[in-house]
């Protein structure tokens, strides 16, 4: 393999052109790797089997059909190898708990992308309150977050002719009354902040031109975003607010009502969960005082909804975590409120109900380790639908009557591979600064540890998000079975313990994330779980940083590397599309100590040549308008210019899933697979 000298590292990026999403030379570059890489991996005889093995599960129409519950209905959008669009349809509540629920169609996707010859991607609905005929759909050419809101009426199952129409843009909307709503969108050229998305929100009254529509509240180009919202209570209570996203984490929050706009009482790092029992309900991501009364960040608190705006109202405790444990989910039902409690990464359903002065918690009985998490809840109903979950055993519905926390399973899904064979374990490794590290490990029960085993490892590492026991449908099909491990790892950057494990890794403190999942690693080999030589990782877009990194730091620890819709230049992600809006998380390249700290660790910057560097595949794509794909891009044409070895691959549609429907993603499943066999197993 022969080298070529790396460029100076002042010298100008020489690949800058391939930011350029659909320039024909950038296009023309994307077409010909995408040829180079899809003829090695579709050539190997693996290929199809595991394309139509993924097909097989992921449009498997004994899915469960999962929903929303409103107004005695449960609404579901549903995919399968008919309808690869989507279906979006109802039921009537005693229908859905039977094993073939009589759906009616609202809405055919495919059927209306044919008609009007466009690649729609649904994209979700806001309904009416009050259980009211109308709601918006927002539906995206081919998968990006920018889409198109049409107001859609459920009755007579057809759009509103002159309707609320928003045209394509990231926008956020809130219905006020049924004929009202409060908008925010790209009203024009100077109502866009620096990461893309609204800064101003407007009231718009049916049958007036959008123009026309009055100015709320105008936050700041340099905010990451301004929207409206509304929540709903049990007792018919209700609240519109505007939310002002000064950074990622951070908020300022408004009522919106009679007379002027008035600022809420409450901390910039607060996730607002519902009302119940006139109270509002949030969560709390910062350690907190008011009027001498201190709360630890994880919370989940209250406050009398009529004193939102008060100096010192009545904060009441719902919820507190323990060091080890985090709020997941909480929801909102008319019989009390529904939380999703994990302890070291393993879940359990919790009640909550107010007696006027207090909040008081019970359990509800659900199987033990694994994932817990809330389907769908409605704070008109006594009815919630909860699933259970974990490594080798399918989800299970199970309906929850919350008055009398009663769980009964309706529906499961069918396994897709042989779990029999297999069992978990949780491990834990030392990370650099003796932090404990979580790690989950799905092997055959007859294992031998002899360091052969090939071995997937998967990590997210940002952003709060939480990685929780799943299973492993098309990953133990296409596989476990065919001889290969699978580890999760449950790094600091993530939310499984709280706010704080999240808060450990933010901007220069990141190393520890980085450190924690080279930890994870070392541990693995050192018990001869798997060796560098069978040893995979994966992640997607902070998770695609992390592979970068990875590859930076310890390459020679790796044999392969799936690296999806990542981040990787980031000299120049706050340029790029949404990557204004990530600064709160990564740190800003304006900021000299923070682009000190992304100069030393930016995988794009600091690749260079190296005997030990894995061969590696880099997926995104083209219609990707959260991460540009200029990143992957970029980071290809370097490893080209270095002689070093890697393969590509860039769906034109998908955006940031990098795949619009269930063939495209059966097909990066394949694609996947195939070449971690190639890397891993003999």
């Amino acid at each position: 393999m022969s080298r070529t000298a790396d460029p100076p590292a002042d010298a100008a990026d020489p690949f800058l052109w391939l930011e350029d999403i659909e320039g024909q030379r950038a296009l023309a570059w994307v077409q010909q790797q995408n040829e180079r890489s899809l003829q090695q991996l579709t050539a190997d005889p693996r290929y199809h089997h595991d394309e139509q093995q993924a097909r097989a599960i992921l449009e498997d129409r004994s899915r469960i059909p999962y929903g929303s519950l409103r107004g005695g209905f449960v609404y579901n959008f549903w995919q399968d190898d008919e309808h690869v669009r989507g279906l979006w349809r109802r039921t009537v509540l005693a229908s859905y708990e039977t094993d073939s629920p009589n759906w009616e169609i609202l809405l055919d996707v495919d059927a209306l992308a044919r008609a009007e010859g466009r690649n729609w991607v649904y994209k979700g609905v806001t309904c009416q309150p009050d259980d009211a005929p109308r709601c918006l759909i927002s539906l995206s050419d081919g998968g990006q977050d920018a889409n198109v809101v049409r107001e859609f009426d459920v009755p007579t199952r057809s759009f509103v002719a002159d309707g609320f129409k928003l045209p394509e843009a990231k926008s956020d909307l809130a219905w006020k009354d049924a004929d009202t709503l409060l908008v925010a969108t790209r009203f024009d050229a100077h109502s866009l902040t620096e990461s893309g998305y609204p800064y101003v929100v407007k009231e718009w009254h049916r049958g007036q031109p959008l123009e026309q529509a009055r100015e709320l509240y105008r936050g700041e180009a340099q905010d990451v975003a301004v929207s409206p919202g509304r929540l709903d209570g049990a007792q018919g209570q209700s609240l519109l607010v505007i939310v002002r996203a000064r950074t990622f984490f951070s908020s300022d929050y408004l009522t919106v009502g009679p007379g002027p706009l008035r600022p809420m009482t409450l901390p910039p790092k607060v996730d607002l969960q519902g009302i119940s029992h006139g109270e509002l309900l949030f969560l709390i991501r910062q350690d907190w005082q008011i009027a001498g009364v201190s709360f630890r960040t994880g919370s989940l608190l209250s406050m009398p909804l009529a004193s939102v705006s008060d100096a010192q109202p009545a904060i009441r405790t719902v919820l507190v975590p323990g060091p080890r444990d985090s709020i997941e989910q909480v929801s909102v039902t008319g019989s009390g409120v529904l939380a999703a409690l994990y302890s070291n990464v393993k879940g359990r359903l919790l009640r909550m109900q107010f007696d006027g002065h207090a909040w008081t918690a019970t359990d509800i009985a659900l199987p033990a380790n694994g994932s817990v998490g809330i389907a769908t809840a409605n704070q008109r109903s006594d009815t919630a639908f909860v699933t259970y979950e974990d490594f080798l055993t399918p989800a299970t519905l199970y309906r929850v009557s919350v008055a009398t926390l009663q769980a009964l399973p309706i529906k499961s899904l069918a396994q897709k591979f042989d779990a029999a064979k297999f069992m978990v374990e949780q491990l834990e490794a030392s990370s650099r600064d003796g932090t404990r590290v979580p790690y989950f490990v799905v092997r055959p029960k007859a294992f031998v540890a002899n360091g052969a085993a090939p071995t997937l490892l998967y990590g997210y590492g940002g952003f709060n998000v939480s990685m929780l026991p799943g299973y492993l449908g098309t990953t133990g099909k296409l596989w476990l079975e065919h001889g290969g491990l699978y580890v999760l790892a449950n790094i600091r950057g993530g939310g499984e313990f709280g706010p704080a494990w999240h808060e450990a890794g933010l901007k220069t403190r990141r190393q520890v994330v980085y450190d924690d999942f080279i930890a994870v690693a070392q541990d693995l080999i050192a018990r001869r779980i798997s060796s560098p030589r069978r040893l995979g990782i994966e992640g997607g877009s902070n998770g695609g940083l992390l592979m970068g990194v990875m590859l930076t730091q310890r390459p020679e620890l790796f044999h392969a590397a799936v690296v999806q819709v990542p981040l990787l230049d980031m000299l120049r992600f706050d340029k790029l599309l949404a990557g204004a809006s990530w600064v709160d998380e990564y740190g800003s390249p304006q900021v000299p100590p923070e682009r000190a700290w992304l100069e030393q660790m930016s995988p794009y910057q600091n690749l260079h040549f190296r005997q030990d560097f894995p061969e590696v595949f880099l997926l995104t794509s083209t219609k990707d308008d959260r991460v540009h794909p200029g990143h992957a891009r970029k980071y290809a044409a370097r490893l080209e210019a270095l002689h070093m070895p890697f393969l590509y691959y860039e769906n034109i549609d998908g955006g940031h899933s990098a795949a619009a429907d269930l063939r495209e993603r059966a097909r990066r499943l394949a694609l996947e697979f195939v070449y971690l066999s190639q890397r891993l197993m003999d």
